[in-house]
């Protein structure tokens, strides 16, 4: 029995557009399908077959809980929020941030603990900024990843089917 192809999942909502630029050329070198996963409208690459949009009604969480309701152990799922990717790394699902750090069991824990450390912070009126902005470095960081992490997925997927 075929293993179901691997999948890829974009938190939408608030991925650079750099990100979902590379997550779309690499769905369609490698026919891969791939969700955009927003609470808003979002276009999707022309003559890209792969590439789909899944608007979920808007509000708290909705999105992050469609993609960890539908992700499955295997695919690849980029999210900049971490409670998202906690809960979809305990399903086995492969999980980078845009910036090109991968969310694993091993990590994940303290990632969580330190946001919620800067959300208490938040809370009480410290202000603690948030993360640099986005550019070159970080589209470099995450296109490197991103193509390391593709590999080893369907590196993996390919053993699991012979």
């Amino acid at each position: 029995m075929e293993a179901p192809p691997l999948r890829i999942w974009v938190d939408a909502d608030a991925a650079p557009g750099d990100v979902k630029d590379i997550v779309a050329r690499a769905a369609l070198r490698l026919e891969l399908p791939t969700m955009l996963v927003a609470n808003q409208r979002l276009q999707t690459p022309a003559n890209n077959p792969f590439v789909t949009s899944v608007r979920v009604a808007g509000g708290p969480d909705v999105a992050d809980d469609h993609i960890a309701e539908h992700a499955e152990a295997g695919d690849v799922a980029i999210t900049a929020d971490i409670p998202l990717a906690a809960r979809l790394v305990e399903k086995g699902v492969v999980t980078i941030d845009p910036r090109g750090e991968e969310y694993t069991r091993e990590n994940i824990g303290e990632r969580l603990s330190i946001r919620d450390f800067m959300d208490g912070l938040r809370s009480t009126g410290v202000e603690a900024g948030g993360p640099s902005a986005y550019g070159r470095k970080e589209k470099q960081a995450f296109a490197s990843a991103f193509d390391r992490t593709l590999t080893r997925s369907l590196r993996r997927r390919a053993k699991r089917a012979d």
